[in-house]
């Protein structure tokens, strides 16, 4: 058995005429463990946060998109979307149309990004259906009013003021090849309201009917793309790039990741900078840790010079003051994850903390654990611990037999 650890934990239990060493001892575990369990939480509340906002997108867009360079449209798509549907890592393809349209009611006015899809193959790429708020989703059936149908964004139809039932108008050039602005409007009948806790995507967003919207733009049966989904999402990039190659020239993929890069890229750099932040408060409690080996060393002066007159060698003499601020370290982060992981497990099991409905689109604070960041909040814990602890063991190493016992007789 080594000896260097028995004598550690005696040298952190402080004298009877001296408690104030375990005093910060005891401290130093506590900042330890309050900073790893800020952390912990934190980042669990991002990864919730990012997790929420990653399953809204993937609800309202595909995984990848396939669109051609040639031209705006893809007029020759069938024998492209059956060839995409026998792949193996393709689940389900669907064309889709993507146009910018000015929409009225009321009297008032807005911009739209207008979606053309076929319902029952847009249910098999996502599920924008269950978004609905207020009345339907759209029918593959005609409306009985001869009308084509269309379903808003949330915020797009506050603020056109429109509810279901209403009808709409949408202008569109009245041929994609004219040399002035000469509108046309169609009449739509609001079949629905949907809302994805997006807001870029409720604001401007509608739904209608391929055929309708291949009407309103006057492109015969063209398309502007396909929308493809895969089995793991999360190989979206390298899925594109395999696609892009084997379809080849005119046609490129893109990906729900990189269409939506900056969003994620923004959340990423937050979540570092969090991380970076709290880390501060273990750092300062890394300094306490130090400040309490240092008192430690001077305490035991006379211990350590026993303990060299004894043939303990320097590098021993230095190990067990390590082993001490390792000890602390330890300590602390295990508190701190038992600390932190509680906070989560009730918020994710119980959500005591809930959010206003009228500004988020969740009822409470989302929370995603994960074992990557436990451990590397862990090990950062007990890393700057330990770098705490090397100046103190450091000093103590350098004491001679003779130094040692001397400078504790004059302190005496």
């Amino acid at each position: 058995m080594r000896i260097e650890p028995f004598i550690a934990f005696r040298f952190l239990r402080a004298r009877q005429k001296n408690k104030f060493v375990s005093l910060v001892a005891i401290l130093a575990v506590g900042g330890i463990a309050v900073g790893v369990a800020a952390l912990i939480v934190s980042l669990s509340i991002m990864n919730g946060f990012e997790k929420e906002v990653r399953s809204r997108i993937i609800g309202t867009t595909s995984h990848i998109n396939i669109h051609s360079l040639r031209n705006d449209y893809i007029h020759d798509w069938k024998p492209l979307l059956h060839e995409l549907q026998n792949r193996d890592d393709v689940v389900a393809a669907a064309p889709f149309i993507y146009a910018k349209m000015p929409i009225a009611y009321g009297g008032r006015f807005d911009g739209i990004m207008l979606r053309g899809i076929i319902p029952s193959m847009e249910r098999e790429i996502g599920n924008p259906e269950s978004t609905i708020i207020d009345g339907r989703w759209l029918s593959e059936e005609p409306d009985s009013t001869g009308l084509p149908c269309i379903v808003l964004g949330r915020y797009l139809a506050e603020g056109l003021g429109a509810n279901p039932g209403d009808t709409v108008f949408i202008y569109s050039l009245s041929s994609p090849n004219v040399s002035r602005f000469t509108p046309q409007i169609t009449r739509f009948k609001v079949n629905g309201v949907f809302e994805t806790g997006m807001f870029d995507f409720d604001a401007v967003l509608a739904y209608t009917n391929l055929e309708s919207a291949q009407r309103l733009l006057k492109i015969d049966e063209a398309v502007t793309g396909i929308e493809l989904r895969i089995d793991n999402l999360y190989e979206a990039e390298s899925a594109a790039n395999r696609i892009e190659k084997d379809i080849g020239f005119p046609y490129y993929a893109i990906s729900w990741i990189e269409m939506n890069k900056n969003l994620f890229t923004w959340m990423t750099l937050e979540k570092w900078g969090l991380f970076l932040l709290l880390t501060l408060i273990v750092t300062v409690a890394a300094f306490n840790i130090a400040s309490t080996l240092i008192m430690v060393v001077l305490e035991k002066t006379s211990q350590i010079g026993i303990l060299r007159a004894l043939g303990a060698t320097a590098n021993r003499i230095r190990r067990i003051f390590l082993i001490q601020g390792l000890t602390v370290g330890i300590l602390g982060t295990t508190l701190g994850v038992i600390i932190g992981f509680t906070l989560c497990f009730i918020q994710k099991q119980w959500a005591p903390i809930s959010l206003p409905p009228d500004v988020y689109p969740i009822p409470s604070l989302p929370v995603d654990m994960q074992l990557l960041d436990f451990l590397a909040i862990s090990f950062a814990a007990i890393g700057i611990t330990l770098i705490s602890s090397v100046y103190p063991a450091w000093r103590a190493s350098k004491y001679s037999p003779i130094d040692a016992i001397r400078g504790a007789s004059v302190k005496g």
